[in-house]
């Protein structure tokens, strides 16, 4: 029965490609990890390395589409507060000094205390990295914390898709909080010594010399208006452990847009000595949520600390600490997980904690019942014979990946049982997979499908390689058919939210040139039983796809310039008279180039051969080709029309709700009723009813949009663009069917759509309209 269970789970792994090269070598621990919306950050010796996976619908090659961009490091060294310049040269010129050696070459060899090197290296590179969860930035995306080596905390935004910004430096600060508040936690302190104290001079470094930091789930506050109204507004919480035990927990309100957006920070203490890892534990019970921050040590323990939520809705903590591991065993806590999962047993929810100490590790199972909050907990031991560098959890079904710098990763499935649960576990070997390398990290997709891999060259011959390539690798985990089932049952329906599971898809049907028969009839099933138009967009994706699969790769290099097309050009202009022997003259020059330009590239000789085959054949094989390719495109059109049916009916609903005057509207109300009704054979009861109610408001009036230019009216004749009487091309809007006319507007990620700007003087609902995704692929617009 074992051996049956463990062949239900097994797992082939494949390399896809392409390998991303790091311009620097890895740095700090965890130094992989992979963003709710599809972003890879690899921290290095000099910045961090962001990987953007697409699932681009334009693109007919096999591999990822990654788009790269980087996060650098600052060029000034992170130097911490601790009392005033003056006073702070002065102490460490003392310190420097001293006669005492257990003072001088404690502070000349402490980083902290310089962190510019001097004598010593400098502290370049990062030593942590962490997403904030989907929601967060102004594009309503995630935000990134970043942690240099010389403890330097900041958080970054990629607003225009090209550069990172920093929003906030939060070590300045909080190293202002602590100078303002004395180096003291609270007014109860007693008062420590000066600053030409040396263990006082080390207590302030280490208050405020991060470890690690996380971010938690997004929660709901209150907000209390003028007009004493409340309403609910968004937040997230940024927990950052510092040396000495302290956890430090921004509050920030939604969408971060900077210092301004901080709205508390508190201070608690762990009582953990050496802290080494940080990780939030949230809990679901019966409505009530439940929030507390799991903190690891260096010697080994491991607890639940409780954080008091003020002006959260909804949230209960703990009342006291809840310790999970308590052995001084000296065997470092690396890395925590939390994953939440429902027990099927007990019919309820439970949190799976695991974390990797030494080459183990260690799990607890915490689950609220009647009797309390229950605690479960044990090693697993024999998965590596060195210790684990790097882990990784698939939140959606709990699976763990764990992976030791010999190339070896352990998949471990947990298994419920009706006391506990067990571990089911596998070996991936990625020498398999990439040849003999070593591994510095792993991070798993959103969806499970992909796993990312930073890789170095490992021992050839017995011998280490002279110069390390660092590499950032990608295995697939699922295969086709499971990711096509999972966006199929998919709870969360949006494609942009489950890239990694369409870019499975994408490649599948990229490889074999057709879309798989039992894909087609599941999905047709769910258009005909359910009315989301999720399965509407999926298919039309799947048409896009299978469209670029049949289109023909152009045989040279497009962004390459071809000066053989200026010289055709003149020959065959009409007003230059050419005689037929000329014309011939030109081609064959045109042909020895060709010929002679391509024998230096093997990749295009094939393309040429292919052309001449394409050519040479009669013309019955090619007109089915390009019949089919007009079959697809129809049923391209008709889908894109439905889906713009659609969120016509949702953007006219909004207008009615909204209005008491049609006037107060911008929106081309009008114009959107004629066009839906346009379609003799489109007969929708729903849109008709909305349309007769907003038609009888508007009594007869039209309210038409005018041309800035020369003030003639814009008809509604094209969803995607309006033309004036006098030739006059504005771009309409695909959330609100506004014309454009500004010089800047947005366009969503996969470039399907472009939307206007909010203005001051629109109202809510209209700048709620113009917050939604793109109405074709769901991705988010910049």
């Amino acid at each position: 029965a074992a051996a049956a269970a463990s062949a239900g789970f097994r797992l082939t792994a494949v390399r896809r490609e392409p390998a991303v090269r790091l311009q620097h070598g890895a740095s700090g621990l965890e130094p992989l990890a992979w963003s709710e919306d599809h972003r890879v950050s690899v921290s290095t010796a000099r910045s961090i390395a962001v990987l953007e996976q697409l699932s681009d619908v334009h693109s007919g090659g096999q591999d990822m589409v990654i788009h790269r961009t980087a996060v650098p490091a600052p060029a000034a060294a992170c130097t911490l507060k601790v009392g005033p310049k003056k006073e702070v040269a002065e102490c460490k010129e003392k310190f420097a000094s001293s006669v005492d050696p257990t003072v001088s070459q404690t502070f000349m060899l402490d980083r902290v205390f310089n962190p510019e090197g001097k004598s010593l290296t400098p502290m370049r590179g990062f030593k942590y990295s962490s997403w904030s969860p989907l929601g967060c930035d102004a594009n309503g995306r995630c935000l990134l914390a970043a942690l240099t080596m010389d403890n330097r905390l900041t958080i970054h935004a990629n607003l225009n898709r090209l550069q990172w910004v920093q929003l906030v430096d939060l070590t300045e600060l909080y190293g202002e909080r602590l100078l303002e508040a004395s180096y003291k936690l609270c007014k109860a302190d007693t008062p420590c010594g000066g600053l030409g104290d040396f263990p006082e001079f080390q207590r302030r470094h280490s208050m405020q010399s991060p470890v690690r930091m996380e971010w938690s789930g997004i929660c709901t506050t209150q907000q209390v208006k003028h007009n004493n109204e409340c309403r609910d507004v968004g937040s997230v919480l940024l927990a950052v452990l510092f040396e000495n035990g302290n956890i430090a927990v921004w509050q920030f309100q939604l969408p971060f847009l900077g210092k301004e957006s901080i709205t508390s920070c508190n201070t608690i203490e762990s009582g953990i000595s050496s802290p080494s890892v940080l990780s939030w534990w949230e809990y679901e019970h019966n409505n009530r949520k439940m929030s507390g921050l799991i903190v690891g040590s260096a010697y080994g323990p491991v607890k639940i600390i409780p954080v008091n939520l003020k002006a959260v809705k909804g949230y209960f903590t703990l009342r006291q600490p809840v310790v999970l591991w308590q052995e001084m065993d000296q065997l470092p806590v690396q890395s925590i997980k939390c994953i939440p999962l429902y027990h099927p047993y007990q019919k309820c929810s439970c949190s799976l904690v695991v974390a990797a100490r030494g080459p183990y590790v260690f799990w607890c199972l915490l689950l609220i019942s009647k009797a309390g909050l229950n605690v479960h907990n044990s090693h697993v031991t024999g998965l590596h014979s060195l210790p684990i560098v790097s882990m990784t959890a698939d939140k959606q079904n709990g699976t763990v990946y764990t992976c030791s710098s010999d190339g070896k990763v352990r998949q471990l499935i947990p298994i419920f049982t009706d006391v506990a649960l067990k571990f089911e576990h596998q070996l991936i070997k990625l020498s398999e997979v990439f040849g003999c390398v070593r591994t510095h990290g792993i991070a798993v997709s959103p969806c499970g499908a992909y796993l990312a891999v930073i890789t170095t060259e490992g021992m050839a011959n017995g011998l280490h390689p002279v110069n390390k390539n660092y590499q950032v690798q990608f295995v697939t985990l699922k295969t086709f058919e499971e990711a096509a089932a999972q966006l199929l049952e998919s709870s969360v329906q949006n494609l942009f939210r489950q890239v990694d599971l369409t870019d499975l898809v994408r490649w599948k049907i990229l490889k074999d040139k057709h879309i798989p028969q039992f894909l087609q009839e599941a999905l047709d099933k769910k258009i005909e039983s359910c009315g989301s138009t999720y399965f509407w967009r999926f298919k039309l994706f799947l048409l896009r796809i299978l469209y670029q699969s049949m289109q023909k790769a152009p045989s040279e290099v497009t962004w390459r310039p071809s000066h053989e097309d200026a010289k055709i050009l003149i020959s065959d202009s009409p007003g230059m008279g050419s005689t037929e022997d000329d014309q011939e003259e030109g081609t064959s020059k045109q042909a020895s180039k060709h010929s002679l330009g391509d024998t230096g590239k093997g990749g295009d000789i094939d393309d040429t051969a292919e052309d001449s085959l394409h050519q040479s054949s009669d013309t019955g094989g090619r007109e089915p080709m390009v019949e089919k390719l007009l079959e697809i495109q129809a049923q391209i059109e008709a889908v894109e029309m439905h889906l713009t049916r659609e969120h016509m009916k949702r953007v006219l609903g909004e207008v009615y709700l909204h209005t008491w005057i049609t006037e107060n509207t911008s929106i081309p109300t009008r114009g959107v009723c004629d066009f839906l009704m346009s379609d003799d054979g489109y007969d929708d009861r729903t849109a008709r009813v909305l349309i007769g109610h907003i038609l009888k408001k508007m009594n007869k009036q039209t309210f038409p949009e005018h041309c800035s230019l020369c003030k003639e009216i814009l008809p509604f004749t094209d969803r995607k663009q309006a033309v004036c009487s006098n030739g006059h091309i504005w771009l309409r809007c695909f959330l609100t069917y506004q014309s454009c006319q500004s010089l800047v507007y947005r366009r969503c990620l996969l470039h399907d759509s472009i939307a206007r700007h909010p203005t001051p003087e629109d109202p809510e609902w209209i700048k709620r309209l113009l917050q939604g995704p793109c109405t074709f692929c769901d991705s988010p617009v910049f």
